[in-house]
């Protein structure tokens, strides 16, 4: 029997092809669609396991599809797409469900590292998940579950496994911005830093949470690269609720 796919969404003809080619090696059917109304019927024909969305098309945007997805198949994981955004669109769409966001320009390689590991968590519960790296995954597998108390307990059961890791307080921060514990999101950025000085997505949350106006969303995790393609005038965007 075959495994169901990925989907691919994007606008721009060669994202799509450098997306599929680069997920070939995980030796599962990649769809692509073009624009969000394409995607949706595709989504009716034929069940997909994961989504990577593009943020921003024309017509019908990545939040919408994003919405009519989580809410009308909520088992499939999306991944967003981005190259620019609006603090208010990330923190959208972690409310819907995307907690993992792959910017613009990215590498082949993180494409299919980001694919596995969402793959990945879904053979995670309660009970295996012990370790602080096994945590996290599990605490991002119940915010694309929408089950942000249960994401909240895994992110703290993460920070005493292992309190010297910057990871685990920075996905708390975000999730307590979810929750609009905006004083409390901010001490655990902090937290992050006195730990990493140069832990990059807490530095990036505390300076966009503390100023509102400035492009970007949640930064959820480590900033990591090797070699690029897709379109280098984007800022960064991650996750936010």
């Amino acid at each position: 029997m075959e495994k169901e796919p990925i989907l691919v969404v994007d606008d721009e003809k060669n994202i799509r092809l450098t997306m599929a080619h680069a997920l070939e090696s995980l030796e599962i059917p990649v769809r692509t669609a073009a624009n969000g109304e394409e995607a949706l019927r595709k989504l009716v024909e034929e069940p997909c396991r994961l989504v990577f969305l593009d943020l921003k098309m024309p017509g019908l945007d990545g939040l919408k599809v994003l919405c009519r997805i989580k809410d009308t198949w909520p088992a499939i994981r999306v991944i967003i797409i981005t190259a620019h955004g609006t603090v208010e669109s990330a923190v959208e769409a972690m409310k819907l469900g995307a907690v993992d966001f792959i910017q613009k320009p990215f590498s082949p390689g993180e494409i299919r590292q980001l694919a596995s590991r969402v793959l990945q968590r879904e053979s995670l519960d309660e009970e295996n998940a012990v370790d602080y790296p096994a945590l996290i995954e599990l605490a991002k597998r119940h915010i694309s579950d929408r089950s942000f108390a249960a994401a909240r307990a895994t992110a703290r059961r993460a920070i005493a496994a292992d309190p010297a890791q910057p990871e685990a307080y920075n996905l708390l921060g975000a999730l307590l911005e979810i929750n609009q514990e905006r004083l409390e999101a901010l001490k655990f950025y902090r937290a992050a830093l006195d730990i990493n000085p140069t832990f990059k997505p807490a530095a990036a949350n505390l300076q966009r949470a503390t100023s509102w106006e400035k492009f970007g969303g949640i930064d959820l995790g480590p900033d990591k690269r090797d070699g690029v393609y897709g379109d280098e005038s984007g800022g960064r965007e991650h996750a936010d609720k």
